[in-house]
């Protein structure tokens, strides 16, 4: 490691696992800091199987009081619908407000022109819930999500509290079917130093991948030397579950937090 404080991970080989459409802000912080950065995208963003549970909500959206979106990929998804009828977030009806888990998520919001009327003062879905503005009892929200995978917190809590809640599916993330040869080579030959894990999901897809490629499930021996950093507490456990261990968890949880984790794991090395 370097003693530089400007590049922090000069000389650090660091793992991206973030779907190849997201991975450029990751990249460029990491390098700006010093470090060879490696792709692993572990997942692949697409369609849900069908749009109509969606377009069916988006055309009744005067009568939701509440669209809660969770990620930049479902904000997309509900735009890029709407659209298609020329409309858009921008034009929602005035009796609809927006709550945006996370900086990211809001900041689409922003570019669309349909700031957020809520953003929690931390970037999870428990947040939200504990601090959500009005009360839930006779609300009704629309909840557009990933099709499988993700969780129904959200759901569940605002039903619990009253609320009628409609969850459809926006997007569906998918496993990759390779990993670029260069991390492979890296990772098998010890070359690692910090591997970070953007969800639950990427975990789970970057243990299948790697068990693909080498023909057999025991990669143990991979994860013996790279640190590994998370993005936030549902992350943090599936690392638990599928790798024994998670060395450090980012504060806030977003990009530019698991970007200081993996400083942080470094430094406590």
């Amino acid at each position: 490691m370097s003693a530089d404080h400007t590049q922090p991970l000069l000389g650090t080989t660091v793992v991206i696992t973030r779907a190849r459409e997201q991975q450029s802000e990751g990249r460029r912080l990491l390098q700006s800091l010093g470090a060879r950065v490696l792709d692993l995208p572990a997942l692949e963003i697409g369609p849900p199987d069908s749009w109509a549970p969606l377009d069916d909500a988006l055309a009744d959206l005067e009568n939701f009081h509440w669209l809660i979106v969770s990620s930049a990929n479902g904000v997309d998804a509900v735009e890029s619908r709407l659209q298609l009828k020329g409309q858009g977030l921008m034009q929602r009806p005035e009796s609809l407000k927006i709550a945006a888990v996370g900086r990211k998520t809001a900041q689409r919001l922003e570019e669309l022109g349909a700031p957020a009327d809520f953003v929690p003062p931390t970037f999870v879905a428990d947040s939200l819930i504990d601090h959500f503005p009005v009360s839930g009892w006779g609300l009704r929200i629309l909840l557009p999500r990933v099709q499988s995978g993700g969780r129904t917190l959200l759901a569940e809590a605002f039903g619990e509290a009253g609320s009628r809640v409609v969850e459809v599916a926006a997007y569906e993330s998918r496993c990759p079917t390779s990993i670029p040869a260069d991390t492979l080579k890296a990772l098998g030959n010890g070359e690692v130093d910090v591997i970070s894990f953007s969800s639950g999901k990427t975990v789970t897809h970057t243990v299948q991948l790697l068990a693909d490629a080498l023909g057999h499930s025991d990669i143990g021996q991979l994860f013996k030397k790279p640190a590994v950093v998370s993005i936030g507490p549902q992350t943090s456990q599936r690392c638990k579950e599928l790798l024994g261990r998670v060395d450090k968890e980012a504060t806030p949880h977003d990009m530019e937090g698991l970007v200081q984790a993996c400083i942080q794991a470094m430094q406590s090395r």
